[in-house]
């Protein structure tokens, strides 16, 4: 069986567990080396252990620049190039009215999922530019809507939509690709959490309501892919029906 992502080298930042952890799956059996990065080392090792010689586990915290330059610098020396920026890594906390919240996580939030976005394409971009590679930051409806209880959230994912926006401005010419996926209600402990706050409808969907993290990983993965090479870039989701279509995923 072809693998479309043979010889290619993928870096996948949240990838520990959930959506990270399947996209790392997806990218392996379609012929990918990958970098897993995430704060949590010891389910980083079990995945790794689990996938095979063709992952490469890497312990960092997206917040702290310099340690996700070292796990990028690592891992293209450990692979001798990067095709692909898989940007996964972020929290839902805090959760609650913007009065209610406490300053310090909530600039928490941002520095997680805006600033640690741009630590990893800051650092990968060198290397992508090389090989005329992929960005996909995980994006949500929440960066073009928003939700109660969910001000850092939203904020920074809106950040990191036009953050998108300026790198396809800035380096689409030199060949990069750009995408910001929103995966929609997926099964993950972010969803559990989000259940227990009761704050705003997507709190009163039930867990069998979401589709499981196998199936937006594997859109991401074929936004990977050069057959995807020819889908606009920018804003997507779940629900595009010409992605899925493209793409080959079947949804509930």
């Amino acid at each position: 069986m072809a693998q479309p992502l043979a010889g290619t080298v993928s870096f996948v930042m949240g990838a520990s567990v959930g959506i990270g952890a399947s996209v790392a799956e997806i990218l392996v059996a379609q012929g990918a080396s990958v970098a897993i990065a995430a704060r949590r080392g010891p389910e980083l090792r079990a995945l790794a252990a689990r996938l095979g010689p063709k992952i490469l586990p890497l312990v960092c915290d997206v917040s702290d620049h310099a340690a996700v330059k070292a796990a990028v610098d690592t891992a293209a020396a450990h692979f001798g190039r990067l095709d692909h920026l898989i940007n996964n890594a972020g929290v839902i906390e805090p959760i609650g009215r913007v009065g209610d919240t406490d300053p310090a996580a909530w600039a928490r939030a941002i520095q997680i999922n805006l600033v640690g976005a741009y630590h990893a394409i800051h650092a990968t971009l060198p290397h992508l530019l090389a090989t005329q590679g992929v960005i996909v930051n995980v994006s949500s409806g929440a960066a073009h809507r928003p939700l109660e209880g969910w001000g850092s959230y939203c904020a920074s994912k809106a950040g990191l939509a036009m953050l998108g926006r300026a790198l396809m401005l800035e380096y689409g010419a030199q060949g990069l690709r750009v995408y910001g996926f929103a995966p929609g209600g997926v099964r993950t402990a972010m969803q559990e959490k989000i259940r227990a706050s009761g704050l705003n409808p997507v709190s009163q969907i039930p867990p069998e309501g979401h589709l499981p993290p196998e199936l937006p990983a594997q859109v991401i993965a074929w936004l990977c892919r050069a057959e995807a090479a020819d889908y606009p870039q920018g804003e997507c989701n779940i629900r595009d029906e010409a992605l899925i279509r493209r793409a080959g995923v079947i949804l509930p």
